[in-house]
């Protein structure tokens, strides 16, 4: 239902924009999350947006060249990644999970999250 897309491979400082698109319902209620795992290491938190876009939240280590947008009539979640760094290097997913009474720093954690993309990789050169 949820289907990431747009990595590849780029050099140190480059850009890319992910793309999560879903089907088969709308998540137009729901915040949605980007995550990303490395190899041999735990799949962690990059950033979320709330379903009005009013709210996102970033990990420390992507703020200030990260963005998560979403376009709710489309059903897409984005993550545009500028100033990309070989760190960055890893297969990225999207989530989606119900909005509900918790402040934004609950949706760190991947238990939030009731929906998850196949992840799409980005590898990112030095």
């Amino acid at each position: 239902q949820l289907q990431a897309s747009g990595g590849g491979l780029v050099q140190a400082g480059g850009s890319l924009r992910l793309s999560c698109a879903a089907s088969g319902r709308t998540f137009n209620n729901y915040y949605m999350g980007w995550f990303r795992q490395a190899p041999g290491k735990e799949r962690e938190f990059v950033a979320v947006i709330s379903w009005s876009s009013y709210t996102t939240y970033y990990a420390d280590s992507v703020k200030g060249r990260f963005a998560i947008s979403r376009d709710n009539a489309k059903n897409t979640v984005y993550l545009q990644m500028n100033s990309l760094k070989p760190e960055d290097t890893a297969v990225y997913y999207c989530a989606a999970a119900p909005s509900r009474d918790r402040g934004i720093s609950s949706y760190v954690y991947t238990s939030v999250y009731d929906y998850w993309g196949q992840g799409t990789l980005v590898t990112v050169s030095s």
